[in-house]
């Protein structure tokens, strides 16, 4: 999200965005293939898929001339885009990727999964570095084969399954599933992060916002100041992104301290979504208790005290959130169904909640701690899409930091 420096006009963001949108797409591709893998760390393949076309982005954010060269060159049917993109730039886009990918010291096994498989059907592969490699290509392809809209789709997609199902256990049920929810989760990414190329294909502004993060604003309504009657900001969408960068902002300053970086996410909930009273715990891994570690709000010093707990094999809110390492965000937590499912503990240290999320800090399947925030009132406005993701990508900033660490 970080790659784009600047754009000098709407077709330049329309043509980075169409390249960040086909990473998005691939990426999920392999998401969802390392989910039935056997392999030990099989979710690499969709972070190698999401970097398989970091060469073609980098031109396309960069050398937008070199760009339209290259896709001359292809479309008169004499050049591949490997071959193009070489005699354009003096490396083709895979070589331009590996470079700067060596360069940001991703692992090896990363890079590697981005070279080209061979011609043909994929025979099973017979370790994991030769299986990533085999995702990452599927992948892009069929993130290809999703931005398309000719009545050539079903085709090329049997004739994929016919190279890639083998050796990646797919069928023609298996591989119809795939696309439906590779699709259907893109097109939420789409409408969050306002990647849909159409969108900008009339220009209402003189210059083009360069941070893709606030691309996500680009043809936005503008929100009318104000609360739901929870307490919830109208605008929240728009506090969560400025929170989203400034996380983002300070991690890639490199001189920011983890405790740092939890207490500015836990800030931009609070204020963002109208809470009440926000704290992050942390599991003590000698007895095994959750203990509040920083807190705001209402009474926060003295509820930070007390918001200690034992994770119990009741199978309660909490329990469930951080053994399915599943976000909750309940807008009506006295309803019966939630209300039963409430722990004792909570039950005695806030009985006025009525409103509440739990976000679980899970690393490698290690239960860390997780993020709580209430309030007192129910937020029958619920929580679109949209902030969802964002939430989640604050989730997710502290996650990589705690993984660093």
């Amino acid at each position: 999200m970080l790659l784009v420096d600047s754009l000098s006009n709407h077709k330049h963001a329309r043509s980075i965005r169409a390249e960040l949108a086909d990473a998005l797409r691939a990426s999920l591709v392999g998401r969802e293939l390392a989910r039935y893998s056997h392999y030990q760390g099989a979710e690499e393949a969709s972070i190698a898929a999401l970097f398989k076309n970091l060469g073609r982005l980098l031109v396309a954010s960069h050398e937008q001339a070199s760009l339209q060269q290259i896709e001359v060159l292809v479309a008169a049917g004499k050049h591949t885009p490997a071959q193009a993109s070489a005699q354009v730039l003096g490396c083709n886009y895979e070589e331009l990727a590996e470079a700067v990918l060596t360069e940001w010291n991703i692992p090896e096994t990363i890079i590697n999964a981005l070279g080209a498989v061979p011609a043909g059907r994929q025979r099973a592969a017979g370790n994991r570095q030769e299986w990533m490699r085999q995702v990452t290509s599927f992948s892009v392809e069929v993130s290809k084969l999703l931005a398309r809209a000719d009545i050539e789709v079903e085709a090329d997609s049997q004739k994929l399954l016919a190279r890639f199902g083998t050796a990646l256990n797919l069928d023609t049920e298996k591989m119809r599933e795939l696309l439906t929810s590779v699709a259907g989760e893109m097109r939420v990414l789409t409408e969050s992060f306002k990647l849909d190329v159409a969108e900008i294909k009339v220009p209402d502004t003189k210059s083009v916002t360069p941070d893709v993060l606030l691309m996500m604003t680009m043809g936005a309504d503008a929100k009318t100041e104000g609360f739901h009657p929870s307490g919830k900001p109208v605008n929240a969408h728009e506090l969560l992104l400025a929170g989203v960068q400034d996380v983002i902002q300070m991690r890639a300053s490199g001189r920011s301290k983890v405790n740092e970086l939890i207490l500015l996410v836990l800030e931009t909930l609070y204020r963002s979504m109208g809470f009440r009273f926000a704290t992050m715990c942390l599991k003590d891994t000698k007895s095994g208790q959750f203990r509040a570690r920083v807190a705001l709000g209402e009474g926060h010093a003295s509820r930070q005290e007390r918001f200690v707990f034992q994770m119990t094999s009741e199978r309660d809110l909490f329990h469930l959130s951080m053994e399915n390492n599943t976000d909750l965000m309940i807008a009506d937590a006295s309803s019966e169904k939630i209300r039963d499912l409430l722990p004792a503990w909570h039950r005695a240290l806030l009985p006025d909640t009525r409103s509440f999320i739990v976000l679980p800090l899970v690393v490698q399947k290690v239960q860390i701690g997780l993020f709580y925030a209430d309030r007192i009132l129910p937020a029958p406005e619920g929580m679109p899409p949209d902030e969802t993701a964002l939430i989640k990508a604050l989730k997710n900033q502290i996650l990589a930091a705690l993984g660093g660490t």
